[in-house]
């Protein structure tokens, strides 16, 4: 039985039984932790040991994780071509945590969601998507449906704003020509996840989580512009597109000033004043379901000026996000 659920299908089944009428109606509740933590090789590109990965995802206490980058960046890895290499750390983490798990087999079909990517989970894994984009979860006999994905990250967009040379991709001016960009480079992606999510239509739950590499428009505000964490305002079409599938942004839900919070996932390897890169939230938990309600949503990271829930030290080139939602 998963710790988290708040009542189980086969006690309601005895409540009712037992003429208790608040329990028989549609008033149960199911809480989860979900967590999207783009891994770098399990710290591996760095030579750091598993074990980091592991403390990171034990201290946010989550049921379902999303993996990304699960084996190593190639020898040759460049904005263009950066192929993985080596085994996958999914299992070693899964086996730690004594969690079941799923390893996203990478496809010509449905390359542009995939970059090594897994789907950790505390309950058992009933089946997979066509396309290897997402697995059903059996949660105390409510179907859940979790979709992980890793978007292309070249050409950059925010790169391309600031003039940051990143692989070939010319530099942009606007909003329009931002969005355009990102269309072409995620679309496709975008457009093969909502064939798939087709089959979590009956789901109880929908979880997409991921390392987007592409900023929200909740993000890229006027105020934000103003407080100078972003050079222009952008309604950034990738994560609409989930929002307009229903889905919501858990960490914006619970915190909704990106000013107050602005929760950057990219990147704790340097400094937010460095000109070379520039730092965003760029990895997601986006939720749906019937009556949802998200309880809290944090940054996993290295400190408390960087993260709510701080692991030191920190294995990754990202930070996590963690969203605990009731449906």
């Amino acid at each position: 039985m998963g710790k988290k659920a708040r009542i189980t299908i086969a006690a309601v089944v005895l409540i009712c039984a037992a003429g208790v009428a608040t329990a028989c109606g549609s008033d149960d509740e199911t809480e989860l932790t979900a967590m999207s933590f783009n891994v770098w090789g399990g710290g591996a590109n760095e030579g750091k040991p598993i074990d980091q990965t592991v403390a990171a995802i034990e201290a946010a206490d989550a049921d379902l994780i999303g993996v990304q980058e699960t084996r190593l960046e190639g020898d040759v890895c460049t904005a263009d071509f950066c192929p993985a290499a080596g085994p996958s750390v999914a299992k070693e983490i899964a086996d730690a945590l004594g969690y079941e798990v799923y390893e996203q087999e990478a496809t010509e079909a449905n390359r542009p969601l995939q970059w090594a990517n897994a789907i950790i989970s505390r309950y058992p894994i009933e089946g997979h998507t066509a396309n290897d984009s997402g697995v059903e979860i059996d949660v105390d006999g409510r179907s859940v449906y979790a979709f992980n994905i890793h978007l292309d990250d070249s050409p950059y967009q925010p790169y391309q704003l600031l003039d940051i040379k990143y692989g070939k991709a010319p530099f942009l001016d606007t909003e329009e020509q931002a969005i355009a960009f990102a269309r072409q480079t995620r679309g496709p992606a975008i457009e093969l996840l909502r064939q798939e999510m087709a089959e979590a239509d009956d789901a109880d739950a929908t979880f997409v989580f991921g390392d987007f590499n592409e900023p929200s428009g909740r993000d890229w505000t006027a105020e934000a512009v103003e407080a100078g964490n972003q050079p222009i305002e952008v309604e950034w079409p990738t994560t609409k597109a989930i929002e307009d599938e229903g889905f919501v942004d858990a960490y914006r839900e619970a915190n909704p000033d990106p000013v107050a919070k602005p929760a950057f996932t990219w990147t704790p390897t340097s400094k937010p004043t460095v000109k070379w890169d520039h730092h965003d939230r760029i990895d997601f938990v986006f939720a749906r379901a019937e009556d949802l309600t998200v309880e809290d949503s944090s940054i996993v990271g290295e400190s408390e000026a960087n993260a709510e829930i701080v692991v030191d030290p920190w294995p990754s080139d990202h930070r996590a996000v963690v969203a605990t939602v009731k449906f």
